[in-house]
């Protein structure tokens, strides 16, 4: 067999696996998608926006209407809450996940409230972190672990590039391959090594000197995390620092990678990723 039968002979086979590649993940995204679809109308989650002093942002009830949408649209029950007595034993129990959603400084208002939390995640309890949730408790280094890092400063608010660092991602396969969008850079610190990361932003496409001389700078190349998951302490975490404008809560492409973080989560604790 002649040499150019034998490159023919390969390319075919590299061919028919890729394709072969391609189709299972594609049934196994399916399957999911039904599973999570599933999980959904059985969910009971928590919308917590509680805000100790300093910044509190203008968009909260915009994400709670729009998280609230989202719960009519597929089907699960939600309760809103800023008051942290809700962290009882045998009161926080009864969610399936909690949103902290732009969430920022003290959390909680004393040491017990911390304890039943995290209480809450070691016994599989899920946390979805948007926006601000990463300046939540500063001063508790087991919440920088559990929401994947500890807020230090953003960019000004401007149009960039996100790309997708792990693009079989439930949360990523919702999202162009380079997501241009206006919000603004959040730069955390203590990130957790055992994040996975699935978006990441394209700082070539940022207007930030001091992120170039400074932190982040090459740390992760080009690249800084922009949304990621792990499983942290028995406790199943998503987390996105988008979502700082008030219409950002209308745009359906943000909104379904919310939604598709809840998913993960509710599908992380049924053992069906």
């Amino acid at each position: 067999m002649t040499n150019f039968c034998h490159l023919k002979l390969l390319c075919f086979f590299i061919f028919f696996m890729s394709f072969g590649f391609t189709k299972t993940i594609e049934a196994q995204t399916s399957k999911q998608e039904k599973i999570a679809q599933k999980l959904l109308k059985k969910a009971h989650i928590l919308i917590y926006t509680k805000n100790g002093e300093g910044f509190v942002h203008d968009n909260i009830a915009s994400s709670v209407k729009g998280l609230e949408k989202l719960a009519e649209d597929h089907g699960f029950t939600v309760d809103v809450s800023d008051d942290p007595s809700i962290f009882m034993p045998g009161k926080i129990d009864q969610y399936d996940l909690l949103i902290f959603s732009n969430t920022n400084n003290e959390a909680f208002d004393n040491q017990s409230q911390r304890d039943v939390f995290k209480n809450y995640i070691q016994q599989g309890g899920g946390l979805l972190g948007i926006h601000s949730a990463s300046g939540s408790e500063r001063d508790w280094p087991w919440f920088w672990k559990v929401i994947g890092g500890k807020f230090l400063r953003h960019s000004k608010f401007q149009s960039f590039s996100i790309v997708k660092i792990d693009p079989h991602h439930i949360s990523a396969q919702v999202v162009p391959d380079t997501w241009v969008r206006e919000d603004e850079s959040y730069y955390l610190k203590e990130l957790n090594p055992d994040i996975q990361v699935v978006l990441a932003t394209d700082l070539t496409t940022i207007e930030d000197e001091k992120a170039k001389n400074e932190y982040p700078s090459n740390t992760f190349g080009n690249y800084f995390p922009v949304t990621w998951c792990h499983n942290f302490d028995g406790g199943h975490q998503w987390y996105t620092s988008l979502g700082h404008r008030k219409d950002h809560y209308e745009d359906p492409v943000f909104m379904n990678h919310i939604l598709s973080g809840i998913k993960w989560i509710l599908l992380s604790q049924a053992g069906k990723l």
